[in-house]
């Protein structure tokens, strides 16, 4: 999830709403799986369409109506979650061994979770470095009227950035709900976005956008991992791993405040 947040990020746009994404896909990926019984590979696309429908929306009122991310996407971080909650208003479970794979299988002696994670890096490092569209991410969120002067889609290319984001989510969904075998509205992914967007800016994205990278993401990602397992496997209180948590965003935007910024 923090890869194609951070590329919405580094344009300049945000997305609060990726925690009830997540919980909106895992509740539709495991219904189709369990209670309707259809195939993992019918499952993991409902939830896909889903999560880029809200991603769509996000796109839509952000980019082609120009109202403020942090509203809308705040805003939908409730809406989506209700939403789960009227249609799932009871826990689901049991979704049978064959969706369980896609959250407790091996690819290579690697849990398939891991390899979903790596090519989603990749990917992304890939389409950063080497496509043009990459460095449009990087001109929108420096200066958007620059770059739409220059030709560049300066809403395409962040309404893609907010459908790829809503799918991610929920394919994090998904997996979740392999790995669990189960699903809550009310709980599932609730506060993610925070950690998410935490590791986001860890890595060295700037929240004014304009710069940023997938390895710094990686970076992000491996730290907060880090930081929370191991207060876990101290026996750390709840409440001193949130503050743990925060501590360490703030200082990543000090360190952030220190560094170079990109010219507007």
């Amino acid at each position: 999830m923090a890869v194609p947040l951070a590329l919405l990020v580094i344009s300049d746009y945000l997305d609060l709403s990726v925690g009830s994404t997540l919980a909106l896909g895992g509740l539709v990926a495991g219904w189709l799986a369990g209670q309707q019984h259809q195939s993992p590979v019918v499952a993991v696309l409902g939830a896909l369409v889903v999560g880029g429908a809200v991603g769509a929306v996000n796109g839509i009122l952000c980019c082609c109506l120009g109202l403020s991310a942090f509203i809308v996407t705040l805003g939908m971080l409730t809406a989506v979650r209700g939403l789960a909650q009227q249609l799932f208003p009871l826990p689901l479970s049991g979704f049978g061994s064959g969706f369980a794979w896609l959250g407790g299988s091996r690819v290579a002696g690697v849990d398939a979770p891991v390899v979903i994670a790596v090519l989603v890096l990749v990917a992304g490092a890939l389409f950063l470095a080497l496509t043009p569209a990459g460095r449009h991410v990087f001109a929108i969120g420096v200066n958007r009227e620059a770059a739409y002067l220059s030709g560049i889609g300066v809403r395409r290319t962040p309404f893609a950035l907010f459908v790829v984001t809503g799918v991610a989510a929920a394919l994090a969904g998904a997996i979740k709900a392999s790995v669990l075998d189960s699903v809550v509205a009310g709980t599932s992914g609730a506060g993610f976005e925070l950690t998410v967007l935490t590791a986001v800016l860890l890595g060295g994205v700037a929240l004014t956008g304009g710069s940023g990278s997938v390895f710094g993401v990686l970076l992000g990602v491996l730290f907060l991992g880090c930081l929370q397992n191991g207060l876990t496997l101290l026996n750390v209180p709840t409440f001193w791993q949130q503050m743990a948590q925060g501590a360490a965003l703030v200082a990543g935007a000090a360190l952030a405040r220190l560094g170079p910024r990109p010219a507007r």
